[in-house]
């Protein structure tokens, strides 16, 4: 018995001097970093490259189709293109190829850098292009504007989103006004000229094509 003891005893003071014999591991002082993550760092840093635009003279496009208009602006590195209603009816281009260029916001042979936006004034295929587009009927000062004329939809977004508005088929078949930028306004309450307050709208429209009564 007394032999088990004293082995015992001798193998834990050996396991003892073992552990103490092996090196600790030191952290790493604060701010400082090992060699292995600097490299990694240094080797995931994204390089600068930034480049200026070029700068390419525009070509005409008026009498394309919409749709080529943009191809060929693409090909020439512009990709910030827009596109509006030159009658200011206030339509939305959703099928390019239906439409046609009449007008650009930049000159032909000008020369400017790729990232300008390129604007495009369009009709649709068997609509006669303006002579200069059409603006879209606008409040200024505070006045009601002249809505005679212009499309039921460009008269809704000149006025305030909250403003209480009536359209009603100016003939006599007393047609639902659905599609509004294909009707044009026929009369207007309140008349243009009046003050804008709040006050709720009313029109009366008939198709474009059609005369008013």
């Amino acid at each position: 018995m007394r032999t088990r003891i004293i082995s015992a005893v001798l193998l834990c003071t050996a396991a003892v001097s073992v552990t103490a014999c092996q090196p600790t591991e030191r952290p790493e002082p604060s701010g400082v970093a090992s060699p292995s993550s600097s490299a990694a760092s240094a080797g995931s840093a994204p390089a600068n490259t930034d480049e200026p635009a070029e700068e390419k003279k525009v070509l005409n496009f008026v009498g394309m189709g919409l749709q080529s208009a943009q191809d060929k602006a693409q090909e020439q590195g512009f990709f910030s293109l827009k596109s509006h209603d030159a009658l200011g009816r206030d339509r939305m281009q959703a099928f390019d190829r239906n439409w046609k260029v009449c007008s650009q916001n930049v000159a032909a042979g000008k020369s400017v850098s790729t990232d300008a936006t390129l604007d495009f004034g369009a009709v649709k295929l068997e609509e006669t292009c303006p002579a200069t587009d059409e603006k879209p009927p606008a409040v200024a000062g505070g006045k009601m504007p002249a809505f005679e004329g212009k499309s039921v939809k460009s008269a809704r977004a000149a006025l305030d989103s909250g403003t209480s508005i009536t359209v009603k088929d100016a003939s006599a078949e007393d047609r639902f006004v659905l599609m509004e930028s294909n009707w044009q306004v026929c009369s207007q309450t309140p008349a243009a000229g009046s003050a804008v307050n709040g006050q709720p709208v009313e029109f009366t429209a008939v198709k474009f094509g059609e005369s008013c009564p």
